[in-house]
């Protein structure tokens, strides 16, 4: 089997930017669980067990939210179809509950707006399990829909079992996934996304503010969640001078921990970055190593130009690779993909890209071939 090589990139900046691998975060948080990313690009900006397994409490209401806004969108819903509470949403999400609640009155008919402003504003348990009920017929059926939809978008560990986040065995998420997913809703639903930033809702005569404490620091979303397991947790967005960034954070002690390490991470994320272009639309980025072919190496090229989102402050921990299998048995085709440009801040891997053969590389020459394998045969005892 032809091994994997790592290849340092060399870049030539005003910094170093390759020869130092820091193992230490740039930002420390009280959170077990946290990672952010930069909305646009979706650049990794900070990164601490992301992927470790927790119950994502009425964090999971963001799902419930993927699914009717693309209902919405598809054209299968619109925001005036109008659903009946039933007494399963009236009793385990509504007044009787005594959790979260928008108040919906037992079989009365509600208006998927107003269910969905509920949802987003007030983290309404009924107003979820009315839209569930409505949707697929029953809760049971949603929730099935819901993991079979994450699959879909991308989210390969996130299981749902119920529309609400209420604890239920075999309910998990990861904070990696919470923010794919919160990006996927602010990049297809532009137009529902503001809901999430409302600050507050009527409904049944009753007031309520929205509750995340993200609206009074600049922030515009999304949702909180706490759960007995995994402590107080947050998915939330902020945007500033034409940046967003998108962070969930898990396993807080309390709500006044959640919104202050919420608010210390977003901001650092939003001030601590720029974008720098390092490479121009078709320069070359470096080379890589082919086999029996009429060349011993070939240019590598980006599909666009390179731009990175580099910490200001400390650029001496920006470490980038060139990766790909090889060398590269010829022939290589021009625009052929053969590896990526990788790029850890600290020892977080931040950014990928794919790279792509600048020109063509033909098979060589019987000698060449010859030589080339004689080559590769010392490489590989040295390997």
């Amino acid at each position: 089997m032809i091994p994997r090589h790592v290849l340092l990139l060399a870049l030539v900046f005003s910094f170093a930017l390759i020869g130092v691998e820091a193992r230490a975060q740039l930002f420390e948080t009280k959170a077990a669980q946290a990672f952010m990313i930069d909305a646009e690009t979706g650049s990794v900006l900070f990164s601490l067990n992301p992927d470790a397994l927790i119950q994502p409490a009425s964090l999971a209401k963001l799902m419930t939210m993927e699914m009717a806004f693309n209902a919405i969108k598809s054209g299968r819903l619109s925001l005036d179809d109008t659903f009946v509470v039933s007494e399963h949403a009236w009793r385990t999400g509504g007044a009787p509950s005594r959790t979260s609640t928008m108040f919906a009155a037992l079989k009365s008919e509600i208006r998927l707006e107003d269910l969905i402003r509920g949802v987003t504003i007030q983290a309404a348990n009924d107003g979820c399990i009315v839209i569930a009920e409505g949707m697929a017929g029953s809760e049971e059926n949603f929730a099935r829909q819901m993991t079979e939809r994450a699959r879909q978008i991308g989210l390969e560990k996130s299981t749902f079992v119920n529309s609400t986040g209420l604890p239920a065995p075999g309910q998990q998420t990861t904070v990696r996934e919470l923010v794919m997913l919160a990006r996927h809703i602010w990049r297809n639903y532009p137009s529902l996304y503001r809901y999430y930033g409302e600050q507050e809702f009527t409904w049944n005569k009753i007031r309520q503010l929205n509750r995340n404490p993200l609206l009074a620091m600049g922030g515009d979303g999304l949702v909180l969640g706490a759960s007995e397991q995994d402590g107080f947790g947050i998915v939330g967005s902020a945007e500033q001078g034409g940046r967003r960034v998108i962070a969930a954070l898990s396993g807080l002690k309390d709500d006044k921990e959640r919104a202050e390490e919420a608010r210390k991470l977003l901001e650092w994320g939003l001030r601590s970055f720029e974008r720098t272009t390092i490479f121009a639309d078709g320069e070359i980025v470096g080379q890589a190593q082919v086999f029996a072919g009429t060349k011993s190496t070939v240019p590598l090229k980006a599909e666009g130009p390179v731009e990175l989102l580099l910490p200001i402050a400390s650029r001496d921990k920006i470490t980038a690779r060139i990766v790909y299998t090889g060398p590269l048995p010829a022939p290589v085709e021009e625009g052929q993909r053969v590896g990526q440009l990788k790029v850890w801040i600290g020892d977080t891997l931040s950014q990928e890209m794919p790279l792509y053969a600048a020109e063509s590389v033909p098979i060589g020459t019987l000698p060449h071939r010859a030589l080339d394998a004689l080559k590769e045969l010392a490489v590989g005892w040295l390997r």
